[in-house]
């Protein structure tokens, strides 16, 4: 039965996760693009993003490489953290059976809240991890507003 498929579709029954990783492939491309991330290899570290009374905090994990790899800008309030991780398998003269690790270039954009200032942001690389804190502007800073009691209102008309 199977001679008689195309080839194409012979290769899908026989290879049924290549076939769904190609078609997911050609899935985000049509959405995103011809830039699209791809899944073969593709990596983005991933991000926590906090806000505090004074500032914003950004953390990213990027394990194994230095903070030369890193490069950081801040236009307006959008953060883009981008870089490249080496592979270290090409130093390396063992074989692998399993590869889990993602190498190559990445790009991560988030946009910030309104009201930072971008000229005393500072970024630290340690552990692995970079963290990256932005001032908020003082008119974006939280003020507290102190709330009356009854009994203070009490004397007034």
């Amino acid at each position: 039965m199977k001679s008689l498929l195309p080839r194409r579709l012979r290769h899908e029954i026989e290879q049924p996760l290549e076939s769904f990783q190609r078609e997911m492939s050609r899935l985000v491309e049509s959405f995103f693009g011809p830039e699209a991330p791809s899944f073969h290899g593709a990596w983005a570290p991933s991000m926590d993003v906090a806000e505090t009374e004074n500032d914003v905090v950004v953390k990213a994990d990027v394990p194994g490489m230095t903070a030369d790899d890193i490069n950081v800008t801040l236009a307006g309030n959008v953060l883009t953290i981008s870089g490249e991780k080496k592979d270290e398998r090409k130093e390396s003269k063992g074989s692998y059976s399993v590869v889990e690790r993602r190498y190559g270039k990445f790009q991560r954009s988030v946009t910030l809240p309104a009201g930072i200032d971008s000229e005393k942001a500072q970024a630290e690389f340690k552990n692995g991890v970079l963290s990256i804190t932005i001032p908020k502007t003082e008119e974006t800073r939280a003020k507290k507003i102190p709330v009356k009691g009854e009994k203070q209102l009490a004397g007034k008309p």
